[in-house]
């Protein structure tokens, strides 16, 4: 089975603006900057050890030695990976729509993200409580460590994305010819939501792929069959098509100020400008098929998402384990 094939589901258009954001907007600062950094990794805290006591025999001594190897050995980085929370915000009230889990692991070339459902079921402030609650109480660093956790990995950094940035990306690249797979009939005035396209290649602006991106089905019920499949068709090719044009190299040689423009006003993050252009020349060395994403398997039975124990600890283990050894259950912490 390919790598992402069991695991991988639709994208939320917040998730393909994410996805561009941190493999793409990253080239520009790589071509500005004067210099590269590797970012650090989160280094793992060791338990104390106690102090040796005339009343401890040798053979407990060697079992405490024993014991804090083991723990060391369990808590080894690889080298070269990095794990690295995306948020999404939307709302304009502070809220984290959309928050994916993106490894980057730039010794064996891949970029994997897990989308986390914000109706996952979470302890915080030691009550049971929905993830995204962790980004409204303590910001991108409570919920970073909320998801380390559950997960029982590090979260090496953050970056805040605001989903108005998305249209102002496809605009600055002059829009994007695409393909729209079918014929698009929706109008939902709560939402004040409208989508009206034609089947066929057509030019799109920023506020039109939003519009393409976000379509389910028709008013009379028609549409891609299968709505979650066909619209992550959609969005994957729609992604391929803003990669293409973004890196084209007219786009990279006139377009670095607007890009620059754009993650200034748009992103938020931990990371320095020298770690963001050297993620960003490690990505373009593995290129835009070496991205795959997924969500956390889960259930839903209201009022939470239940993240499935035995199937995450897989994928934990398959894509987003920064350690040399794997996880086990012990590791993992998912409420039941």
């Amino acid at each position: 089975m390919s790598r992402g094939a069991r695991y991988k589901k639709h994208l939320t258009t917040l998730q393909v603006f994410l996805s561009i954001v941190l493999v793409l907007l990253t080239v520009c600062v790589a071509v500005k900057a004067f210099f590269l950094k590797a970012p650090e990794q989160k280094a793992a805290e060791l338990p104390a050890q106690p102090a040796a006591s005339d009343t401890d025999d040798s053979q407990q001594s060697r079992e405490e030695q024993a014991a804090q190897e083991a723990l060391r050995s369990h808590l080894e980085r690889k080298g070269g990976f990095y794990t690295i929370l995306l948020s999404g915000l939307d709302d304009d009230n502070g809220g984290s729509d959309t928050n994916i889990l993106v490894a980057v692991d730039t010794v064996n070339g891949y970029v994997y993200g897990v989308s986390i459902p914000r109706d996952s079921k979470a302890i915080i402030d030691g009550k049971a409580r929905k993830i995204n609650y962790a980004y409204n109480k303590g910001g991108t660093e409570l919920l970073a460590d909320t998801v380390s956790e559950q997960l029982g990995i590090p979260v090496d950094y953050t970056v805040s994305v605001n989903l108005k940035g998305f249209t102002a990306l496809v605009d600055a690249i002059g829009g994007v010819d695409f393909d729209v797979p079918i014929n698009m009939d929706y109008d939902d005035p709560i939402q004040n939501l409208s989508i009206h396209f034609k089947k066929g290649v057509q030019h799109l602006s920023g506020a039109d792929a939003l519009r393409v991106v976000r379509f389910r089905h028709n008013n009379d019920g028609s549409g891609y069959g299968s709505e979650d499949l066909g619209r992550m068709a959609t969005q994957q090719k729609f992604l391929k098509a803003v990669a293409k044009k973004m890196l084209s190299a007219g786009n990279i040689l006139t377009k670095i100020d607007d890009y620059a423009k754009i993650f200034n006003q748009y992103v938020d993050t931990n990371l320095t400008v020298g770690n963001l252009a050297w993620l960003g020349t490690e990505v373009l060395k593995m290129g835009v098929d070496k991205i795959d994403f997924s969500t956390l398997p889960n259930a839903w039975k209201y009022p939470y998402i239940y993240l499935d124990p035995t199937e995450t600890l897989t994928l934990v283990n398959t894509y987003l384990n920064p350690y040399v050894e794997d996880r086990t259950a012990e590791d993992l912490h998912l409420p039941s």
